[in-house]
């Protein structure tokens, strides 16, 4: 059955891998981003039709509120709901700048938090699934990303407690965790040095992140569930 699809962060990365999958399989995709050329863009590149592009600014309450506003008017119910915006401002604790850290945590957790309250006002009539995107960083810690992992830490405490609250509404919320990924974050990573840790010894593939998450959209019986997809690495942390 075809479902209407919310992909925040859904233009580049991750989020672009995921609306690809969900519109291959038949999925209305509204894409969202700060950007909303490269949002339009995307949902313009998508298989199918009638897909949306818009932008938002998931640190911002009022942009997070207009989109759900403008999604409810022009497609109707939200049936799935994908967190993949994200940022990092990676730095030692003792040099990083609070407003870097309010960013990383407005964005990462706040986020989340808004968009997921905007589509269950959609989902607890109907039933829906949310995955949130995590980080194996947010499980294992990294020295010089102490606030990203805090926020993606932070996500996963979410998941599960929101999971437990809209149980009884058939809501399933599920978090996926990658690890290295071949995405502009990790641009400008030295690889040879971070690939020795991986025990599958290369770096992960977008599209093989956005085939978890829609492991966790189908699957009725799974809820409050993390999923790591690192190629091994949190075995070597």
């Amino acid at each position: 059955m075809s479902r209407l699809a919310v992909v925040f962060g859904g233009s580049r990365g991750i989020g672009r891998a995921v609306s690809q999958l969900l519109a291959q399989r038949g999925h209305r995709i509204v894409v969202l981003s700060r950007n909303k050329e490269a949002a339009q863009v995307t949902a313009e590149s998508l298989p199918g039709e009638k897909h949306l592009g818009l932008s938002c600014d998931v640190s911002k309450e009022e942009d997070v509120q207009k989109a759900f506003e403008t999604i409810s008017k022009t497609c109707g119910t939200v049936g799935y709901l994908v967190n993949a915006a994200g940022i990092n401002r990676d730095a030692l604790l003792l040099r990083s700048k609070s407003e870097d850290m309010l960013s990383v945590l407005h964005t990462n957790l706040l986020g989340s938090m808004l968009t997921c309250r905007g589509a269950l006002r959609s989902m607890l009539s109907h039933g829906g699934a949310i995955v949130n995107i995590g980080s194996v960083v947010g499980v294992k810690g990294n020295s010089g990303q102490c606030v990203y992992s805090a926020s993606k830490a932070g996500l996963e405490g979410f998941t599960r407690s929101l999971a437990k609250e809209v149980a009884t509404r058939n809501v399933r919320v599920n978090l996926v965790a990658p690890g290295f990924i071949q995405t502009d974050m990790t641009a400008g990573l030295e690889k040879e040095d971070v690939v020795r840790r991986i025990p599958l010894g290369r770096f992960g593939e977008p599209a093989e992140v956005a085939h978890a998450v829609l492991f966790f959209l189908e699957s009725p019986y799974i809820t409050g569930q993390l999923l790591l997809v690192d190629g091994g690495l949190q075995l070597a942390l």
